[in-house]
Parts: structure tokens; sequence; C-alpha cells
């Protein structure tokens, strides 16, 4: 009987329940509860279920990598940062807006571990989100066939709840690839949020883009309803690498000393 219920449980889509059925059944009886008692305890584990399912999909949609979380990051470090607008937007207000953030700095600033502290943030508050490079964003429209499959993806980027395009500026846009970047961004301008990190100054996105006017009509897209978070300084990984080429160099001359 018990395997019947089981199956019929499974059917109606309670997979929590028919996996624990046995232990629900113990602990009612156990407990002396009655049918609204029952039915409560079925209700709270399939809830606490799906809003787990819920989590790993969305993590696993997210394409979010393994990252340091904020408790790391060291202040201290950049030379120039705005702690409170940052702390602000991990508070995920700008997501009602809806408002755009762009990260800007050199390379080793903690632009992107900012980004990604931002997204996981959002996961965790039932958004739907998507972390990838821009270069990873043009190879996977270019790698579209045809006219309906690339319309398809572009509705796609436009309709995620947040959108985070990494390490813009690392390579420069031809033609085609410009165009496709500028769809993506039009498509969610006012609609959706958008996370930027890029090591260029705005005034220089020309180096990257095809023509000016391109870079023009880019930047007040984005810019238009948008937090700017400048980040200076030198290079963190730069440091990190010093002070390990320094360690190793201690540790060859202990040795040598022994």
């Amino acid at each position: 009987m018990a395997t019947d219920l089981r199956e019929r449980v499974r059917a109606l889509g309670l997979l929590c329940t028919s996996e624990s059925l046995d232990d629900i059944l113990a602990l009612a009886a156990k407990k002396r509860w009655g049918p609204a008692e029952v039915f409560e305890h079925v209700c709270t584990i399939e809830e606490t279920d799906r809003l787990r399912r819920g989590l790993e999909r969305r993590m696993q949609r997210s394409r979010l990598e393994k990252f340091k979380p904020m408790a790391d990051f060291e202040w201290d470090w950049p030379k120039a940062i705005d702690r409170p607008l940052v702390e602000s937007l991990l508070d995920l207000g700008f997501l009602d807006g809806p408002r755009n953030v762009v990260l800007v700095g050199t390379g080793g600033l903690g632009k992107t571990m900012i980004a990604q502290n931002i997204a996981h943030r959002a996961v965790l508050g039932g958004r739907s989100v998507l972390f990838l490079s821009a270069s990873k964003l043009l190879l996977d429209l270019a790698a579209q066939e045809g006219a309906r499959a690339l319309e398809r993806r572009l509705r796609y980027f436009a309709k995620v709840g947040l959108l985070i395009i990494d390490e813009l500026g690392f390579l420069a846009f031809d033609n085609h690839n410009a165009d496709l970047f500028f769809q993506v961004i039009s498509r969610r301008y006012e609609k959706k949020s958008l996370i930027l990190s890029t090591n260029l100054a705005f005034a220089e996105w020309h180096t990257i883009l095809p023509n000016a006017t391109c870079a023009t009509a880019l930047v007040e897209r984005i810019v238009h309803h948008a937090d700017i978070v400048k980040i200076e300084g030198e290079s963190y990984r730069m440091r990190e690498s010093k002070l390990d080429a320094e360690q190793r160099r201690e540790s060859r001359r202990t040795k040598k000393r022994l």
C-alpha cells in the first residue's frame, strides 16, 4: 500500500514527499497528527524543496564560477573606490529601477569580484542571472545558425533578470560583433539591469569599436540610468605575485643557510 501511495504522490509531482513518505507517516503516527497537520507538514517540506531546487537551477544557469566573498575584499588596497556605493549595490536596490552598474578600472582591482558577489546575491534573492565575459557573449551569438536562432538567443539575453558582461575592452569588435553587442544593450535598455566591467574609460571605447558613433550610442544607453563605480590603484594580482616571489626567494635563502 505504501508503495502504491508513494507512486501516486510522485505522479502528482510531490517528489520530496514521495521520497520521505515512510518518515512522514512514522512522524505523523508518533505525534498523533490529524489530517490538517499532515497536510501542513507536506506543504512545508515541498515548499522548502522547491526553493532548494529553484536556487540550484538559478545557480547553474548563472554560469557563476568559484569566487571570493566580499568579506575578503581589501577595501584599503585601491587608491580610490566608493565603498558606500558598492555596498549599496550589494543590497540589489538598483534592480528595481531598473538601473545599470558599470565597474571601471584597470585589471586586478576587484571589478569581477564585486560583480560576482552582486550576481550571487541576486541569485539568492530569486532573480534570474547570467554572468559571462564579453568575448563569450559574442561567441555565443556568433555560434547561432540562422536568423531565427540568433533572434531567439537575443531574446534570451534581453529577458534574463540580471545580465553581467565582464571584461569589456580586452578585445576589439568588428562591425558584426559591434552590431550584436549593440542589440543586446538596446533590447535591455530601460527594461532590465546590466552590470558591465571594463578596463577602459568611456572616452576610450572608440578604441575597441568600429567607429565613434557606435561607441557614443552604446555609452549613452548604458550610462543613462547607471551607477558608475570607478576603481583606481595598482593591480592586486600583481601585488600577490610580487609577495609570492619574495616569499619563494626568502625560502631559497633559508634553505641555503641550512
